[in-house]
């Protein structure tokens, strides 16, 4: 990937604002069975090993700071105990969502380093949405947390794709190193200068 089309992906309210898990993830996930609990697990640990990060059981700060809820109503986000105390304004997010009749919602907790300390995935089983395979949900919810991607970076492009053989969801190969190049040891937990997408190409390109 060239470093202008990095930069779109990580560019935040007009500037460029790159940000990576600064520790283990711990995930918990809300309102699904336990069939699809082992999906989107396994996608998140899938993808966190690609990152070189671990899965964990517990933060030892926050308890769970993966957070994925699945509902019907965005008004039952109201009645989740605490959920206020983790989401600034909950009661006019979730005007705001059921105005605009948003299917997903995510909020991401930074720490004092600017690296991702929690993430919060809400998610509307309902219209496309809800149309979906639970496997493609999974992997692009472990894919789309993974990292603090801009606003618009998978507006026309999905981050997954199909398997040319066995039509199997996959991630694409270029966000995959992407993934991976973003996670290099040598590399900061956060960045606001472009130039880092400049350092991010020059990884992928070396493989």
């Amino acid at each position: 990937m060239t470093p202008e089309e990095i930069e779109r992906l990580f560019t935040r309210n007009g500037a460029y604002a790159f940000a990576r898990w600064g520790r283990p993830i711990a995930p918990v996930v809300f309102g699904v069975d336990d069939a699809t609990l082992a999906l989107i697990k396994g996608a998140l640990d899938a993808v966190a090993r690609l990152a070189g990060r671990a899965i964990a059981e517990t933060d030892p700060e926050l308890g769970a700071n993966l957070m994925i809820f699945f509902f019907r109503d965005w008004a039952e986000l109201r009645d989740v105990p605490n959920l206020g105390a983790m989401i600034p304004d909950l009661d006019a997010t979730v005007a705001r969502l059921e105005a605009v009749d948003a299917s997903r919602y995510r909020a991401f907790r930074y720490d004092a380093r600017g690296a991702i300390q929690a993430a919060f995935v809400f998610l509307a089983m309902r219209g496309a949405l809800a149309e979906l395979p639970a496997e493609t949900i999974a992997l692009t919810e472990a894919v789309e947390t993974v990292l603090a991607w801009g606003e618009a970076a998978f507006a026309e492009t999905s981050p997954l794709a199909l398997h040319p053989e066995t039509r199997a969801v996959i991630l694409r190969p270029e966000i995959a190193g992407l993934i991976r190049a973003a996670y290099d040891p040598v590399l900061p937990d956060a960045a606001g200068n472009a130039s880092h997408a400049l350092r991010l190409s020059a990884r992928m390109a070396r493989g």
